[in-house]
């Protein structure tokens, strides 16, 4: 097929969009790695052992973030000899180190041996079927100098920050990570690996990438002619696959900074007058990556041999160069060129080009501003986890971004500044456009001058401190957002002036920078011009040296020239980075501790303290300490009123504190006073003295037969009667999770859901019948029986294997055992639910609402429909399943509704019915499937973690509930419009957040299910809490519903049925 780029639109892809998604694979793979796979592996190449040192801190964060899955290993692999030996060499140099780790792994589980050799056959073969990623992340970072300490590829990238506002700051190295955790999908159950850079973040949806299966293929974008003639531009055929989204060409000729008349002669202009920007993500698979591997675990000699020649082998230039046949003459004159097409030319490289991608490149300090200014801004968290004063003792920018920080009051930020990882005192004064990261200014109380220090940081400048090995003090080094470190002294800049002008300026010669007579290239990277000096003598010299004092001041140079001085390139062999991660990990607890201290002391315990807890845990010395000193605030958190803190909530931080001491005991106490206190709350906002009425105590409401009433059951004569309640079962379309407590006590609830019939028929029941005598004869569907006779046996707690739970929990919610009807005849109940167990249609909580409808019929008690359903919120909270009011309301009203729940004592439920047009409800019918797909679900343990994770106030299982109501109002719009395919957009959408409240929601099973109905279908979802049960197809019309159930019917993949239903109209 033609490529055809110049169709396409020249917008790119939307970044919120292309974040939220990949984070939400990235969440779903590291908790559930089994049904979503992810990275065996996650490789980092670094420029020294010690910046390797750093890395494996990273990466040992990221796992107990939650970024990285605990099954995936991680590995930070150094330039041999911390020498330069090129991206090509040091892809093959990290794949060898990688399977001597696999290698060292398989000795020391065997015997604890540590004799180590070079990877044998079998190791290569293991590796081969692996699924890497590879990350380029070392370097000097000479463009973003003051990213040098950390790796630019952990430098702060706050997007989606707001998501979680107690989380970790996000880095670009997160949201690398969440872009990658999709593309894993492409190599599927081959082998491969996947390597991308550290300074780029490309946003695409790589859940849709293509891999062509034993071959190499490089990541591509169309890009204009001015931009790609400064980087690598690939030359792809003319035919291949192409679609909207993407097109895969094999590759023909690579083009390294090509100017016009290359492009021309090349044929690399496409149709639009673009052409094909290399992006620097490469993926190998199957043959291709064996081969690769075999090369790398035969590499040393190979690196040996670049390392005795100080030569570099590139992987952009040279590696790929090898699956390209055009430039194979080419590589062959280069440094190891012919046993690199003679191991891997056999094998082709292909071209995928998506087009929409996204190409965020950190290269320099400027970028990195733009990308939160500008590009992002709307994505931007600007405060996150940081401790700022009020706006009238500072004058903080609202479009300043400030990070893991403490500001004192009496600092000024202006607009758009960065502050990361910083402690700010008072009298600090940072202009507009900067970065200030890694900062400790002492406070004016540690200072012994008498006149309060202050500094200024110009605009557009880079300020950054940096440790030292074998020294105390820290280094404070800056420069213009502007400068560029690489560029020579004739057209170089400082501070944003020319190096000649900062020379006459401050009155030095070059001679005080560049004091070796062997140094040619005069540059800010190699100038000796930070001093090592007292803190506040290193600020009044970079007052100085910046250009904000007299600039001719002797004593400030003859200062300065005394002082023992440091270039940035020093600086880069010599960072302590050890005390950089002891540093950071101390200035985050102590962040995370005085925002505990303040929710605990003056707040409404909103805040994911649960997650605060782990960050104090950090402070390795003293994090258990400071929690346990926490305690004590306990006793007055669950002593405060009720209506302004939930006694769930103030035990769920107990329980959480308690944890992160280390006393697991009491906290599984603690927990057991939580679900009680669930219960309690969710009593309470049905009815008041809810308690007494389980003592015995009948005040709560009467029920009680009418002694004059020849039809009733109670008198000197006996009246046989019988009560006969079936209901439908529902379906949800979204806004589950929002009706359940103790949210829907708290937070207001929206569900759209609908009530049908199975296969023509009412499939929930319960029969209901006075008999002569005393006591309750219970039994059920499934043959068991139960006679009671003294009915003081009921009461609580009810075993989770008791058969009758659910019926006796419904004689007492509705206090039927207390009624005077008891005293002079019996009852018989018999209930029935023919529908397959843990079908996820509400099945339970319809059948209790039968039987407390039935038992308030048959006593003359309220039974209209609003009563009962508050009455089976209490009951499921008895029983010890949880589950919320949506379920209920989907059997005892009928049709399709949209209901809504209003927090407060008590509860209040508005149910609207929609008044669904014949032609919707016909085309409803025609085109969604309810199917059961065989997989039986427990939505109790589903609901346990949920429900834990919202008292625990997870900031994302709050936002995704959040969205679940609001798309129930989007649904209604749309089915009031009879716009099904809307609905199927709505539905795809609440199945995905659904999944993120709880991945073991689908399974392997399920998930294969839906890909295979995807092609037909405009949208599916598991009914109810998921885990298995019945799905909703809904078909994209009515013609796919049928060759979908014709599919489904035929398909020995699949064991599953397809039930006939209606929407129950019917009072």
């Amino acid at each position: 097929m033609e490529r055809k780029y110049n169709i396409r639109s020249r917008g790119k892809a939307d970044l919120a969009g292309i974040l939220r998604k990949s984070w939400y694979h990235l969440r779903l793979s590291v908790r559930h790695p089994a049904r979503v796979p992810t990275w065996d592996a996650i490789v980092l190449t670094a420029a020294s052992p010690e910046q390797a040192q750093l890395y494996e801190w990273q990466l040992k964060r990221a796992k107990r973030m939650g970024r990285i899955a605990d099954s995936t290993i991680t590995l930070a692999v150094p330039d041999p000899d911390g020498q330069r030996i090129g991206s090509g060499a040091a892809t093959l140099h990290a794949i060898l180190e990688l399977a001597k780790h696999y290698q060292q792994i398989s000795l020391d589980s065997q015997c604890g041996s540590s004799q180590m050799k070079e990877p044998s056959s079998s190791y290569i073969y293991l590796i081969a079927k692996k699924h890497i990623l590879l990350l380029h992340a070392g370097g000097d970072s000479k463009r973003v100098p003051w990213a040098n300490p950390m790796g630019k590829v952990f430098l702060p990238l706050p997007y989606l920050a707001a998501d979680d506002q107690d989380g970790p700051v996000p880095l670009l190295f997160d949201h690398i990570l969440a872009i990658a955790s999709c593309a894993r999908q492409a190599f599927e159950n081959e082998g491969g690996m996947l390597t991308m850079t550290g300074d780029v973040l490309p946003c695409f949806d790589a859940s849709i990438m293509v891999l062509p299966k034993d071959a190499s293929c490089i990541v591509t974008v169309p890009i204009t002619l001015d931009i790609a003639s400064n980087h690598g531009v690939i030359v792809a055929a003319k035919s291949g696959i192409s679609n909207d989204t993407y097109s895969l060409n094999l590759v023909e000729n690579l083009l390294q900074k090509p100017c016009l008349d290359e492009l021309v002669r090349h044929q690399a202009i496409l149709d639009d007058g673009r052409t094909l920007l290399d992006t620097g993500i490469i993926a190998v698979r199957g043959q291709a990556w064996l081969n690769l591997v075999k090369l790398a675990c035969s590499s040393q000699s190979m690196i040996s041999e670049l390392l005795e020649k100080k030569k570099e082998m590139s992987l952009y230039e040279d590696l790929v160069a090898a699956w390209v046949p055009a430039k194979n003459e080419w590589l062959r004159s280069r440094p190891l060129g012919d046993e690199l097409v003679n191991k891997l030319g056999e094998q082709e490289m292909f071209s995928y080009c998506a087009y929409d991608l996204l190409f965020l490149h950190f290269g320099t300090s400027s970028e990195v501003l733009d990308h939160m200014s500008e590009t992002g801004a709307g994505l931007v968290g600007r405060r996150h986890l940081s401790s700022i004063p009020a706006t009238n003792v500072s004058d903080i920018a609202a479009s300043a971004i400030i990070l893991s920080s403490k500001i004192e009051p009496g600092v000024s930020i202006g607009e758009d500044s960065l502050i990361y990882d910083s402690f700010i005192s008072g009298g600090i004064q940072i202009g507009s456009q900067s970065i200030v990261v890694g900062t400790h200014v002492p406070a004016a109380s540690d200072m012994t001058e008498k006149v309060p220090f202050r500094f200024m940081l110009p605009d557009r400048h880079c300020f950054w401190e940096v440790p030292l090995v074998e020294r105390t003090e820290r280094v404070i080094v800056y420069c213009g957002i502007h400068d560029n470190p690489k560029i020579l002294l004739s057209n170089g800049t400082f501070c944003g002036k020319p190096w000649r002008k900062v020379l006459d300026d401050l009155g030095i010669q070059d001679t005080d920078l560049w004091t070796s007579e062997k140094t040619r290239e005069k540059c800010l990277w190699n100038a000796k011009i930070f001093p090592v000096l007292p803190y506040f003598e290193m600020l009044t010299l970079a007052s100085w040296l910046m250009g904000l004092d007299n600039q001719r001041n002797e004593t400030l140079c003859s200062s300065w020239k005394r002082s023992q001085r440091i270039s940035l390139e020093e600086l880069h062999r010599s960072i302590n980075f050890s005390q950089i991660c002891l540093g950071s990990s101390n200035h985050q607890a102590d962040l995370a501790s005085g925002i505990v201290n303040a929710c605990l002391n003056f707040g409404l315990l909103g805040r994911n303290l649960s997650q605060l807890f782990q960050e104090i845990l950090q402070k390795e010395s003293t994090g258990i300490e400071v929690c346990k000193g926490f305690l004590s605030h306990c006793p007055k958190l669950q002593a405060q009123n009720s209506a302004i803190l939930p006694k769930s909530r103030a035990y769920q931080v107990h329980a959480d504190l308690l944890r992160a001491c280390g006393n697991e005991e009491m906290a599984l106490e603690a927990q057991q006073k939580v679900w009680a206190s669930v219960a309690d709350e969710t009593a309470s906002a049905v009815r008041y003295g809810f308690k007494e009425n389980l003592a015995g105590s009948s005040s709560w409401f009467s029920i009680t037969a009418n002694p004059g009433n020849t039809n009733g059951c109670c008198g000197e004569s006996f009246h046989h009667k019988t009560v006969k309640i079936e209901l439908p079962v529902r379906v949800d379309f979204v806004g589950g999770w929002s009706d359940t407590p103790p949210w829907s006590l708290e937070r207001a609830g929206c569900v759209l859901n609908m009530a049908i019939t199975l296969e023509n028929s009412l499939p929930v029941g319960t029969v209901i019948e006075t008999e002569k005598g005393t006591g309750i004869f219970v039994s059920d569907d499934v043959g068991n029986q139960l006679s009671i006779e003294d009915l003081s046996s009921i009461s609580l707690p009810f075993e989770t294997s008791d058969p009758f739970r659910l019926v006796k929990s419904a004689l007492l919610v509705t206090n039927v055992i207390h009624a005077k009807i008891l005293q002079s005849v019996g009852l018989r109940i018999r209930t029935w639910a023919n529908v397959p167990r843990g079908s996820g249609l509400g099945t339970s909580s319809i059948l209790a609402a039968a039987v407390v409808k039935g038992l308030l019929r048959i006593t003359d008690g309220d039974e209209s429909n609003e009563n009962v359903a508050r009455l089976v919120l209490v009951l499921e909270q008895l029983m010890g399943t949880g589950g919320g009011w949506q379920d209920q309301i989907g059997g005892l009203y009928a049709g399709i509704k949209f209901t809504t729940s209003f927090p407060g004592i008590p509860l209040r439920l508005q149910v609207i019915p929609l008044l669904a047009s014949s032609q919707l409800i016909k085309e409803l019918q025609q085109r969604l499937l309810v199917v059961f797909t065989g997989q039986v679900r427990l939505a109790h343990q589903v609901l346990h973690k949920v429900v834990t994770r919202y008292l625990q106030r997870d900031n994302l299982l709050v936002s995704s509930i959040k969205r679940l109501a609001e798309l129930a109002k989007i649904a209604r719009e749309a089915l009031m419009n009879c716009d099904i395919d809307a609905l199927g957009d709505i539905m795809l959408e609440a199945w995905r957040l659904h999944q993120e409240l709880d991945p073991f929601c689908s399974n392997e099973f399920v998930d294969k299910l839906f890909a295979f109905c995807d092609r037909y279908c405009c949208g599916y979802k598991l009914v109810g809490a998921g885990g298995g049960g019945f799905a909703l197809l809904l078909a994209k019309s009515a013609e796919s519903a049928e060759e979908l159930s014709s599919s489904l019917t035929n398909s020995s993949d699949f064991d599953v049925k397809i039930y006939g239903w209606k929407i129950f109209l019917e009072n």
